[in-house]
């Protein structure tokens, strides 16, 4: 036992707050058999402390327990027969070892001042149109042996490949639920039926991704190289930060989650860990309400949807975009542009320059949910039996192809097409008016053998392999050249609003499309290749062009180009395939060079000059 004293407390924020003079405990209970529960972490003595109606405002009941020191213990609130951890802790005991555990397994909230170890932190302030985003599971990014960090599968792993995620050029980190959530699923009851059925399997799994209801409050400890996770996760936003890498989290909010904590949740992450964003997943999310909250006004708000009309005047059109839509709409067409399906020039018409007047978009082509990269060329079917589920689970309809062969292969006609295909789909997402995102270890073919749903997967199914073969080598200095490109000249030009106009007065519109001929775009459904010319003039009288060609046909297409005054001419920046020049043509006809671009391929080409030489054509 211990000794105590206990005081009215007051309706302060919930939680366990250490004060002066104790401990504050405020908690929501509608029982009037309710109380909390503190146990001794030496001695592991508990002791029950039973409130009365006295500390009790509506279904709030606030203490404070004068005289303990707030260090020695844990605590758990009750409420009849029922105990439980706080939803408001900071930090959560007996949750610190990943995976499965034993049925009986307890879990305490710990108490914890949030004001130790603050850092002078600043945000890298990245705008949507300059962010690179990249998608990770915390552990499954570092667990693997192949990471070669010390501190696997941990915040602190991730800061390990600080100078890995500088060199490839992204600028966001998105992490998958990072919150304390209970991964281990306990087992359901076996019924005589299912024991009699010979295909029965224990429903004994892990919870991997943790899409559940969590403690939103606590960093997950069991992803943290140290026993604080309040100071590793802060160190981990601050290290992030002091290198220009921003932070985004994902929450995601079941619908018996009352908004205003939903709010609380928000409003916390950002006011006691600086991060930068905030990735919100559920039904019921009271997105424009925290959007209009000027707090916010500075942190990335990205959601499936966004409600313009309730969050802005009708002619209001904010100086820098902070809210982003985040859908499966671009990821789902352009997987039908990159296998040649019939009738899909006019989506890539469209989600190449598809950006809301007043939010954001973000664009991939793979996400956790769904295929990796290598396996959306690799497979046509899902492959999820590892899951316990006779495979019924996980999406059906992946847009995918797998080249001609399920799986792996040696055949080398084949593997060079998927690489072919791969690079393919990261252009779109590159080349896409939108934030590009790329989902943690496809720039180095990383696979899940066909499983496009291993939310249960606590191993090397869900952990990227580090081991880097030829073809993945290929693919990460690929993948590093078309993030440079992206950030080039280039980015500015995709970033701006198009009017198909020539407002430059260049004699060439800032966005036209073409195909076999120049200014002749051909969009009939059986046509599987397509132009893309952007103009830019400086405050030099500098013009550039960029003519993105796109050919998803299974045979070589040739382009013309339109054509350039005086001595100009087109340099190939960038490609996927085999490009060779066909030739020129004259002024007369305004075409300009051909080229065969190779099948299943696209290209960038480039030219520079100055708007002088247009009156001298």
């Amino acid at each position: 036992m211990i000794n105590y004293k206990l005081e009215k407390g007051y309706p302060h924020q919930c939680g366990a707050t250490p004060i002066k003079d104790g401990v504050l405990f405020v908690f929501e209970s509608d029982s009037e058999n309710t109380g909390i529960i503190l146990k001794n972490r030496k001695s592991k003595t508990v002791t029950k402390i039973p409130l009365t109606a006295e500390y009790r405002n509506g279904n709030i009941f606030s203490v404070l327990i004068k005289d303990i020191e707030y260090d020695k213990y844990l605590y758990r609130f009750y409420k009849d027969d029922k105990e439980f951890a706080d939803p408001y802790s900071f930090t959560i005991a007996g949750n610190e070892k990943f995976g499965l555990k034993k049925d009986n397994y307890e879990i305490y909230s710990s108490i914890v001042k949030l004001d130790e170890d603050n850092f002078d932190d600043i945000k890298p302030g990245i705008s949507f149109e300059n962010s690179i985003f990249y998608l990770l599971h915390v552990r499954g990014f570092t667990a693997h042996s192949s990471s070669k960090v010390e501190s696997k599968g941990t915040f602190k792993g991730i800061l390990e490949k600080i100078d890995y995620l500088k060199d490839l050029g992204i600028t966001t980190l998105e992490l998958m639920p990072a919150y304390e959530f209970e991964e281990y699923e306990k087992p359901a009851p076996k019924t005589e039926l299912a024991i009699d059925n010979l295909d029965y399997k224990a429903d004994n799994k892990v919870n991997y991704w943790g899409y559940k209801e969590g403690f939103y409050f606590a960093p997950k400890a069991s992803y943290c190289a140290t026993s604080n996770p309040v100071k590793e996760f802060k160190e981990f936003v601050w290290e992030l930060h002091k290198n220009g890498i921003e932070v985004v989290m994902q929450f995601y909010f079941p619908d018996k989650v009352k908004q205003h904590k939903i709010y609380e949740v928000l409003k916390f992450w950002l006011i006691n860990y600086n991060v930068d964003g905030f990735h919100l997943k559920g039904n019921k999310i009271p997105f424009a309400f925290i959007a209009n909250d000027p707090l916010f006004a500075d942190t990335k708000l990205l959601y499936d949807y966004i409600p313009e009309n309730e969050i802005y005047e009708a002619a209001f059109v904010p100086n820098k975009r902070n809210l982003c839509s985040y859908s499966d709409s671009f990821m789902y067409q352009m997987r039908k542009v990159l296998k040649g399906d019939e009738g899909t020039l006019k989506e890539l018409v469209y989600y190449t320059k598809n950006y809301p007047e007043k939010s954001a978009c973000v664009n991939f082509i793979t996400n956790y949910y769904g295929f990796t990269l290598n396996d959306l060329v690799s497979y046509d079917r899902k492959h999820n039996e590892d899951n316990g589920e006779k495979n019924v689970d996980g999406c059906d309809y992946n847009f995918s192809w797998n080249c001609g062969i399920e799986g792996k292969t040696k055949k080398s006609s084949v593997i060079k097409l998927r690489k072919k295909m791969m690079k393919d789909a990261l252009f779109l997402v590159f080349s896409s008016k939108g934030t590009p995102l790329i989902l943690a270890g496809d720039e180095i073919c990383n696979t899940q053998n066909g499983n496009n749903n291993p939310y249960c997967q606590d191993n090397a199914v869900s952990y990227i392999n580090w081991n880097l073969t030829a073809e993945a080598t290929e693919m990460l200095e690929y993948t590093k050249k078309l993030i440079a490109l992206r950030k080039s000249d280039l980015n500015a030009i995709l970033n701006r609003e198009f009017s198909m106009l020539d407002r430059a007065h260049i004699g060439y519109p800032d966005l036209s499309y073409h195909s076999d001929e120049a200014w002749k775009a051909d969009l009939a459904t059986y046509n599987r290749h397509l132009g893309i010319m952007y103009s830019s003039l400086d405050e030099k009288d500098e013009v550039t062009l960029y003519y993105l060609a796109y050919n998803f046909y299974w045979k070589e297409i040739t382009f013309s180009l339109p054509y350039l005054p005086l001595s100009a001419k087109w340099d190939v920046v960038f490609s996927t395939g085999d490009v060779k020049e066909k030739g020129e043509e004259t002024e007369e006809t305004k075409q300009g060079m051909k080229f065969e671009l190779e099948s299943r391929s696209c290209a960038v080409f480039k030219v520079s000059f100055n708007k002088s030489v247009l009156n001298n054509k």
